[in-house]
């Protein structure tokens, strides 16, 4: 027997509700939610959404999908057969006004069709007799066979039904006062973690924070500011659409078979946008353009701060750079910065994000919707533009400078390669690099957590019965004891302080601990995944949270900086490897800095 070639189940939302006509709609309305067949050990669940069906089971990660209707006493479910699976004994080959189609049967039905270079699985109907439809449970009757179904309680973890309830407040007394509770809370760690109290430049801290606050109002409120913003994120969309070429070359199989798994679609969509952002930055820093941009940046931080020229180079460079290229900008001058400056470098490039990962984010939170992937695109971008001056005011509180310094600002002249294509092979090389660390920083840390979770929730939470107390205590949204849920606990007192909403606190709380012990990756995953399935009660919870994550502060980033920057001056890496911790600190108070002013006014 031959078989199909896999492909995705076709789920087609039909407006079948009109042909339910046969039903008051109050029953109609009661037979909507999800359903656990009671005979069958609550393994399998009927989920009934307005006009189509998902009809799973937890020993499977297969699923049935299809629409739904009923007729006089019947519930109809229609659903498309599995092509991967079912097995056909004929086929037809046929040519219908000069397009040709083959058609698959098994005992004189048509399975499937593979017509205009897509294959289309037929729909077949499953009939149910209604006997009983009860607001917690439901029977019907298959085959004089009784079936019990009960209706499963709904969670919040899983419930879509929050998406209703993203509004913001916009600038209002509690925004304001609740984002200087934040701003004063962030600053006053600073203060207890710096060097040299004394010697803080207040003057430089007040500007820096008013450069981000008018930056922030400027991309939020200002039309015609956003309107710019907007037009550059669609730059990056389009880049991003430029990746898909080279991605349908590579796998073009996977591409036309609409396989839509998320491994899939991390190797195929996230992993080839990291290798090209890499080339194309490598060739637009040979042809010297991204110097130019970094240059009129640094100016304008240099003039109103008051930094050295080297200083406001890489606190520039940062921006459009990963935090071991940015130092290449300023080489001939790291030998002799003072430890002020070297901490604003360091902290600078645990703040921002390089391109590369930038496309990254937008595809981990905007998904394949342009409309989306836009949205967050502008607002990526405004995080790693704002989180420049924020880390130079972080860093001056934490190691004020105390040294005569250098204002001379001239960019180096060293290049990626000696001619264009060199350029781009190397920066395609470094792309490669940094893709596959990517997915095996991912692979490790979630192996890990699932590794933690089993220690805490299957071992320590189910042995002390506290699971299902937390499960309750937080309506779903946790399982049980997991290390998501310890980092929710233990930052959410911060968030609170930070002005996201109460209801919240605990999932924000949550991925800025994976942020910061394991890495931003790990944790943008983790908010497409909350956004998707719509547990935050506020968006401006999730706007916070994207600005929040939105740079390299980890604990691997020290060591990555120790090695990047200490290879371009070996002589001082004992003092670079001292101000680690402290660069760690700074590049996270910076992502929150600017977190909280935008929670001020979104």
């Amino acid at each position: 027997m031959r078989k199909l070639l896999p492909v995705l189940f076709i789920v087609i939302a039909f407006p079948c509700l009109s042909n339910n006509t046969s039903l008051p709609d109050s029953l109609l309305q009661s037979l909507i939610g999800e359903w656990n067949y009671q005979n069958l050990g609550n393994s399998k669940l009927l989920a009934l959404s307005k006009d189509s069906f998902t009809l799973s089971t937890d020993n499977s990660e297969e699923a049935l999908k299809g629409f739904w209707l009923v007729e006089g006493s019947k519930l109809i479910l229609n659903f498309a057969l599995k092509p991967d699976t079912a097995e056909v004994d004929s086929s037809v080959y046929l040519v219908s006004d000069g397009k040709p189609s083959l058609i698959y049967f098994k005992d004189g039905k048509e399975l499937a069709r593979i017509a205009d270079d897509a294959l289309t699985p037929s729909y077949v109907s499953k009939d149910y007799e209604i006997i009983d439809v009860q607001s917690d449970k439901m029977v019907l009757e298959e085959n004089g066979i009784s079936l019990i179904l009960n209706r499963k309680e709904i969670k919040l973890k899983a419930s879509s039904a929050n998406k209703d309830l993203y509004k913001t407040e916009g600038i209002s007394f509690n925004s304001i006062w609740r984002g200087l509770v934040g701003l004063a809370t962030l600053i006053f760690i600073a203060f207890l973690f710096s060097s040299n109290r004394k010697a803080i430049s207040w003057p430089l801290v007040g500007k820096g924070l008013l450069i981000q606050l008018i930056f922030a109002i400027l991309v939020l409120k200002v039309p015609f500011v956003t309107s710019g913003f907007e037009i550059v994120s669609g730059f990056f969309i389009k880049i991003i659409s430029f990746t898909q070429e080279g991605t349908d070359f590579l796998f073009g199989s996977f591409v036309t078979g609409k396989i839509e798994m998320a491994l899939i679609n991390f190797v195929i969509q996230v992993l080839p946008t990291i290798v090209f952002f890499a080339a194309l930055t490598s060739l637009l820093y040979y042809w010297g353009v991204l110097q130019k941009i970094v240059y009129v940046f640094a100016w304008l931080m240099r003039k109103v701060m008051k930094l050295s020229g080297a200083e406001s180079l890489a606190a520039a460079g940062n921006i459009f750079l990963g935090q071991t290229e940015s130092p290449l900008l300023i080489r001939p001058y790291l030998d002799k910065m003072t430890k002020s400056e070297l901490m604003c470098l360091m902290s600078g490039g645990m703040a921002t994000i390089a391109g590369g990962v930038l496309a990254a984010y937008i595809g981990f939170l905007g998904g394949s919707d342009p409309v989306q992937q836009m949205f967050y695109a502008k607002h990526l971008l405004a995080a790693s533009v704002m989180s420049a001056p924020a880390a130079i005011v972080a860093a001056k509180i934490l190691v004020p400078e105390t040294e005569s310094f250098n204002e001379k600002m001239e960019i180096s002249n060293e290049r990626f390669g000696s001619n264009a294509l060199e350029a781009i092979a190397n920066g395609t090389t470094e792309g490669i690099k940094l893709a596959v660390n990517v997915a095996g920083m991912l692979l490790v840390f979630i192996a890990f957590i699932a590794m933690a979770n089993y220690i805490f929730q299957d071992l320590i939470g189910a042995g002390l019965g506290i699971n299902e107390k937390i499960a309750e205590a937080t309506n779903g949204r946790y399982d049980g004891l997991s290390l998501q849920f310890i980092f929710g606990l233990v930052f959410a007192p911060l968030s609170w302080l930070m002005g996201v909403a109460k209801e919240d606190i605990v999932l924000v709380g949550q991925l800025l601990g994976e942020k910061t012990i394991l890495n931003e990756f790990v944790a943008y995953v983790s908010l497409g995944e909350m956004k998707e399935a719509g547990v935050f009660v506020s968006e401006k919870s999730i706007i916070m949270a994207t600005y929040i994550l939105c740079g390299f502060a980890n604990f691997a980033s020290i060591g990555i900086q120790i090695g990047g920057i200490g290879s371009l001056i070996p002589g001082r890496k004992g003092l670079l490897a001292s101000l680690g911790i402290r660069a760690l600190i700074g590049g996270t108070l910076a992502s929150l800095f600017t977190a909280v002013l935008v929670g001020m006014i979104y």
